[in-house]
C-alpha cells in the first residue's frame, strides 16, 4: 500500500483525495492543511470550474497536520502530494525529497526555471521520483491524439494548432500576480506548453505577439519554431473579460496521412462540442470518433493512477517526468520574453 500525504487542501486537493479513493494500492494517510475546519471535514467552502462541489467529509482514520514540515517527517508516508500555490512548489518538493518521500506535484512545476532546476537536482541527490501533475495528456482528446502521434500509424506528424482561452477567472486569488500564480501563461497555457514539447521536442526559438496585462501575457498567439524542419506549430491562449464563455480549449494537429481536430467550450454553463473529435484521412473523409470519458474527474484519477504504477515499477512517467515540466515552464517564459520585446526569442 502507497501512502500519501496530501499537502494543500483547496480545490485541486480535494479533486486529488477524490481521484485517490477511486484506486486501489494506493491510500491519502495524511492531509497537511491551515484552515481547521477543512482538517475537521468541513470542504463545502471549497469551489472550481469544474467536478463536484465541496461537502462534509468523514476524515477518520487520516492524520491531519497543521504543520507541513511535522507531515513531511511522518514516517508513514511514502509520497508527498503537493497542490498548494505554484510559488510554494520548489521548497516544499525539496524539503520532501529531502525527508525521503517521493513527490507528486501540481503543475505548474514553479514559477521559473531556476527554481525547476533546484527541484530536479534534490530529486537527482535523493534518489526520490518528482513527478509533475499535467493532467492535459489524460483527457481523452489529448491522449487519441498522443497515442496517434506515438504510433506513427498516420504517418510523420508535421505540425498543429492549439488553443486555449478562458474568461477571467475572478476566483483565483492573485491570478494576475508573477510572484503568486504567473497569469495565463503559467496557469492556462502551460497545459499546452507541454503538450507541445510533449509532442514535437524543444523548438528553437519562439514569436508572439498579444496583449498584457500588469507586465504579464493577457491573450497571445505564439509560433514555436524548429530547425530545418516543414514543423509547423502554432498556439493561441489568454483571458477574455466576458464571463459567457468561461473556458474554450481545442486542437487540430497534421500528420502525413490524417489531420485530427476538436473543440470543445463552456457557453453559460453548458460544456459541448464546437467541433466534435474528428479525423480527416488521406481519402478525403471526415471520420467523427467517439471516445472514452469525457468526466474530467475521471482524468486525473487516470494520472494519478500513472503515478501509482510507476512509483511500484520504481521507474519515471514518459508524461509526468520533470524535465518536461521544467522544459513548459521555459517556454512559457521566453514566449513572455518575446511578447514584451516584441521579436522573436531563442531557446
Amino acid at each position: 500500500m502507497i501512502r500519501v500525504g496530501i499537502a494543500g487542501l483547496g480545490f485541486m486537493g480535494m479533486v486529488h483525495y477524490l481521484s485517490y479513493e477511486k484506486l486501489r494500492g494506493v491510500k491519502v494517510a495524511a492531509i497537511g492543511e491551515t484552515n481547521k475546519k477543512r482538517l475537521q471535514g468541513d470542504w463545502r467552502d471549497i469551489q472550481g470550474n469544474f467536478g463536484p462541489a465541496g461537502k462534509m467529509m468523514d476524515l477518520s482514520g487520516i492524520d491531519t497536520y497543521t504543520s507541513l514540515d511535522e507531515m513531511f517527517e511522518d514516517p508513514n508516508l511514502d509520497m508527498i502530494d503537493i497542490t498548494l500555490p505554484p510559488a510554494m512548489h520548489a521548497d516544499l518538493a525539496i524539503k520532501a525529497m529531502k525527508a525521503g518521500k517521493h513527490v507528486f506535484c501540481e503543475k505548474p512545476m514553479s514559477l521559473n526555471a531556476a527554481d525547476c532546476g533546484r527541484m530536479l537536482r534534490a530529486s537527482q541527490n535523493t534518489g526520490k521520483h518528482l513527478f509533475i501533475g499535467h493532467v492535459l495528456p489524460f483527457f481523452p482528446e489529448y491522449a487519441w491524439a498522443l497515442k496517434a502521434a506515438r504510433s506513427g500509424k498516420h504517418g510523420k506528424l508535421l505540425g498543429g494548432s492549439f488553443k486555449r482561452v478562458i474568461s477571467d477567472p475572478l476566483w483565483i486569488r492573485n491570478f494576475w500576480s508573477a510572484e503568486h500564480v504567473g497569469g495565463p501563461m503559467l496557469d492556462l497555457h502551460v497545459h499546452d506548453a507541454h503538450f507541445i514539447r510533449l509532442l514535437f521536442g524543444m523548438p528553437s526559438s519562439v514569436v508572439t505577439h498579444g496583449r498584457q496585462r500588469d507586465g504579464l501575457a493577457g491573450y497571445w498567439n505564439t509560433q514555436f519554431c524548429y530547425d530545418k524542419t516543414q514543423t509547423a506549430v502554432n498556439a493561441t491562449s489568454g483571458t477574455i473579460d466576458q464571463q459567457g464563455r468561461p473556458f474554450l480549449h481545442g486542437f487540430e494537429i497534421h500528420f502525413e496521412r490524417a489531420t485530427l481536430v476538436f473543440e470543445f467550450a463552456v457557453i453559460g454553463k453548458e460544456g459541448k462540442y464546437l467541433c466534435e473529435p474528428t479525423i480527416f484521412d488521406n481519402k478525403g473523409k471526415a471520420k467523427p470518433v467517439k471516445l472514452p470519458g469525457g468526466d474530467p474527474m475521471d482524468s486525473f484519477a487516470t494520472e494519478i493512477r500513472e503515478v501509482v504504477t510507476c512509483l511500484r515499477q520504481d521507474r519515471p512517467s514518459t508524461i509526468l517526468d520533470s524535465d518536461l515540466a521544467r522544459d513548459a515552464i521555459l517556454l512559457c517564459h521566453k514566449q513572455t520574453q518575446s511578447l514584451l520585446r516584441g521579436r522573436s526569442v531563442k531557446i
